[in-house]
């Protein structure tokens, strides 16, 4: 059987090509790279220098203190950046960090369970109220947690008679093993949250709801044109955000054997800097877990090699983390920049 084939025409127009799509310039093809992975890219160069400088900052012992000192920011940066990629911003999480410490060293006395559930419930429903005021009633994400910032502080300072009191953990008890305890050389609290972002990266890159979080960062309108739950999305990630920072607080307490009150002051600030840092823009719609941790140990590390001078003391980490993190916005506007361009 002959195959049908179709003459063509002469009088037709010539058909014009088909123009391909121009292939990115190397400058397109690193600046997404640089934007995800500067930070590691610094700490990486930073503690190799540092390790020929300082002959102490590369020993194991060196490491496992920082790390240590590094996962309590760590848990709530984590929360911070799932909150900052669908836009928004959390500035309650140093209160509720250190009332969720105050709550774990308080119930300890009733048991192990009781000192890990009371401040997730309570810092939980901090978090839920921060939501619900911003998704459902509309209020501006600064102004709102602003005011649970100073009232998780105020419900601090009324638990503890304005500071006087100090609840203690007994230093027997399983609730203490979590904060003290080792495995490996490394505390427990470095092994939680690195447990904590390996689930936050499958949640973030690997689930519809991670999804929906860069979907409402980019924009809200087309989010809800496309039928995703803006509302709820926005309430969940500030009740996450709530949960991590009071459970960040309880394994602190559970690590100090204490609920100190002045913990926390300013550690929103601290968070915040070590997501945008790593890579996540302030104006939502990108970000990563990975980078948050890069950027935490990156301030960790900066801090540890002030102690190292010994002639600084540790406010010159402020002052770092400040002009890095002037750094790394002005870095993404360029970058920004030439991804579109």
């Amino acid at each position: 059987m002959k195959s049908l084939t179709t003459a063509p025409n002469p009088s037709a127009p010539p058909r014009a090509p088909q123009a391909s799509a121009p292939s990115p310039t190397g400058r397109e093809r690193i600046a997404p790279l640089l934007q995800r992975h500067g930070a590691f890219a610094v700490l990486v160069a930073l503690v190799l220098v540092s390790s020929f400088v300082f002959p102490s900052f590369g020993t194991l012992d060196n490491a496992q203190n920082v790390a240590v000192q590094a996962s309590f920011i760590a848990v709530v940066a984590l929360g911070m950046t799932l909150v900052i990629i669908t836009g928004g911003i959390d500035l309650s999480v140093g209160s509720v960090f250190a009332l969720g410490g105050v709550l774990a060293a308080w119930a300890s006395q009733y048991g192990f369970w009781a000192a890990l559930l009371l401040p997730l419930v309570v810092c939980g429903a901090i978090g839920t109220l921060n939501g619900l005021l911003i998704a459902r009633a509309g209020m501006a994400p600064f102004i709102v947690t602003l005011a649970t910032l100073l009232g998780a502080r105020g419900l601090l300072l009324a638990l503890t008679d304005e500071g006087a009191t100090t609840y203690l953990v007994p230093r027997d008890s399983a609730f203490a093993e979590l904060g003290q305890g080792t495995l490996g050389g490394f505390g427990y609290p470095v092994l939680v949250a690195l447990a904590l972002f390996a689930v936050g990266g499958v949640v973030l890159q690997r689930t519809s709801f991670g999804q929906s979080l860069f979907a409402v960062g980019g924009s809200a309108d087309a989010a809800t044109l496309m039928g995703l739950p803006v509302a709820r999305t926005r309430v969940l990630v500030y009740l996450l955000s709530g949960l991590l920072a009071g459970f960040a607080g309880a394994l602190n307490a559970a690590r100090l054997s204490s609920g100190v009150t002045i913990l926390g002051s300013g550690m929103e600030l601290d968070a915040i800097a070590a997501v945008v840092i790593g890579g996540t823009l302030l104006t939502g719609g990108a970000g990563s877990v990975s980078g948050t941790l890069w950027g935490v140990l990156l301030l960790a590390v900066i801090q540890n090699l002030i102690n190292q001078i010994g002639s600084l003391n540790s406010s010159y980490q402020s002052v770092v983390s400040g002009g890095f993190l002037i750094v790394v916005v002005v870095a993404q506007r360029y970058l920004a920049r030439a991804r579109r361009t």
